[in-house]
């Protein structure tokens, strides 16, 4: 009786308990999921407000109407993007008006008028596109397009060219006439100012120049300032002028057929039969394999090791069903001239193209497509610029092994260098070869002859190719400069040597080695102490 009594005391307690438990829940759960405005939370109806389902409604139409103003909001940046595009568009459309596309400034001649006013309209944009009036912002210090300064005498550059000189007087035509021009041209506009009548002026002449600078901007033109004396000391005169480039015109587009053009690889010899069993490894891989459309002449000289030279030759013609190559022993002392001068003559077949080539090169099958690509009978020789590599004991001597020779033909400047001053590989049409005289067979020995060559050509109608070339490679050797080389030879060949070993940096390291040991030892030693 005692616990059922106290049941039904305990009871009302444990159920107002329970009410109250939910009406926290319910309160929780409102405050949660209560829509908020742009700023705050939106209160709950109140006791004193209006019912609760009329107190949501309110909220939920102040939502709506939130959501409404939003929507116009959005409708007009929309509309206003749009017309900003449209404002542009017409720009565009504008400036495409007044400068049209280059090619209609040329090939519009129904209109010769109106073409001549593109152009010039467009030469004078130049001027405002290219960095005269005010700089340009630049994300890096390697886009700066740096000035080469010059006087009368000289000109101060940083690409130097083939002379390798930092300081010139011009050698080229082209860089002489320009900058005479431009001295003359500002001579004459500081002797008639505009605007000044027959006003008596001082007579300025090329003597009162003090020195220009000029840089070219590939795309938009040449930039020129030039200072001279002025009236009084400490005055000077500064004269602006810019040389715009033109519309790019089209001159020609032919398609250039290439599947039956051959190329008679000519490889002069000498001993040095580990080197051709390099070479013919290469010459299989790329001119067999890959191209197809090849033919390799050797031109032996001597006896010793021409057998196995010989069998190197005959096992890749056995193994991988390869005809074309002829074998020419001569029993005289080797001249690289004399044996290219055969090989291009013995020829009998048509009109081929010729790849004079060394033993120690390393070419690929795009060479050859640029090969056959960059000469024209009667019209183009190809001189490319080749890839000379480095000692890789020098490169590689911080290595475990050196790697294998396809990972180390990299054009890095830690690898090697544009041979530039080298003009021993070169492709040219027979006929051409023939008809500028070949080689100078008066030449023995090593260097020279290829130079000779290269003038001829100069010297001719012929247009020269020259560039540098991604496929074609110097392997380093070991070069030796024999004794009975002429005084002139011998010192081409010891600058040679020099250049092929390693980079300026990498030598740098060599003569300062034990300064760097000497610095690590004291470092070693300054770390046991502390």
């Amino acid at each position: 009786m005692m616990l059922r009594r106290g049941f039904i005391v305990f009871l009302p307690r444990l159920a107002g308990l329970l009410v109250v438990a939910c009406c926290s829940v319910s309160i929780v759960y409102m405050l949660a999921c209560t829509p908020r405005g742009d700023g705050q939370q939106l209160a709950l109806p109140r006791a004193r407000s209006p019912t609760a389902k009329e107190g949501y409604e309110a909220v939920l139409q102040e939502r709506e109407e939130q959501h409404r103003n939003y929507i116009i909001s959005l409708k007009k940046q929309i509309a206003q993007l749009k017309a900003e595009l449209q404002g542009r568009n017409e720009q565009l459309k504008s400036v495409q008006e007044r400068y049209p596309d280059p090619l209609d400034v040329w090939l519009d001649h129904s209109n010769p008028e109106k073409a001549q006013a593109n152009l010039l309209a467009f030469l004078r944009s130049q001027i405002d596109r290219a960095e005269v009036h005010s700089g340009v912002k630049l994300s890096t210090e390697y886009a700066v397009v740096p000035f080469d300064s010059f006087t009368l005498q000289k000109v101060y550059q940083l690409e130097t060219g083939l002379t390798r000189h930092p300081e010139e007087k011009p050698v080229r035509k082209d860089k002489r006439d320009e900058l005479v021009e431009v001295i003359e041209l500002a001579v004459g506009s500081l002797n008639h100012p505009e605007g000044t009548g027959n006003t008596k002026q001082r007579v300025y002449t090329a003597s009162d120049f003090v020195e220009g600078i000029y840089r070219t901007e590939k795309d938009k033109g040449t930039l020129y300032e030039l200072t001279f004396k002025g009236d009084a000391k400490h005055q000077f005169k500064k004269v602006v002028l810019f040389r715009p480039f033109g519309p790019v015109m089209k001159v020609k587009n032919e398609n250039v057929h290439m599947a039956d053009t051959l190329i008679n690889v000519i490889v002069p010899l000498a001993k040095r039969a580990s080197k051709f069993r390099q070479f013919m490894q290469n010459f299989r891989e790329m001119g067999i394999q890959q191209d197809g459309r090849i033919h390799l002449t050797v031109v032996y000289f001597g006896k010793e090791q021409m057998n196995e030279v010989k069998s190197i030759l005959e096992n890749t013609s056995r193994s991988a069903n390869f005809k074309n190559f002829t074998f020419i022993q001569l029993n005289e002392e080797f001249s690289r001239g004399k044996g290219l001068d055969v090989g291009a003559r013995v020829w009998k077949g048509h009109n081929v193209v010729l790849f004079f080539c060394d033993v120690d090169i390393y070419f690929t099958a795009e060479f050859l497509n640029s090969c056959r690509l960059n000469t024209q009978p009667g019209k183009k020789v190809f001189y490319p610029v080749l890839f000379s590599q480095y000692n890789p004991s020098i490169i590689y001597g911080n290595h475990d092994s050196i790697p294998p020779l396809e990972q180390q033909l990299v054009i890095k400047k830690e690898t090697g260098f544009w041979r530039d001053f080298g003009f021993g590989m070169t492709c040219q049409y027979r006929s051409d070869f023939i008809n500028i005289g070949g080689f100078d067979l008066d030449i023995k020995g090593w260097g020279g002859e290829d130079v000779h060559l290269y003038r001829k050509y100069l010297h001719s109608n012929l247009i020269v190719i020259r560039t540098p070339v991604r496929g074609l490679f110097h392997l380093w050797h070991e070069k030796r400069c024999p004794g009975e080389l002429s005084p002139e030879q011998y010192k081409m060949c010891v600058q040679s040597k020099a250049m092929n070993e390693a980079s300026h940096g990498q030598l740098g390291m060599l003569v300062f080695r034990q300064e760097i040991e000497s610095h690590l030892r004291r470092q070693k030693l300054g770390g046991k102490k502390t």
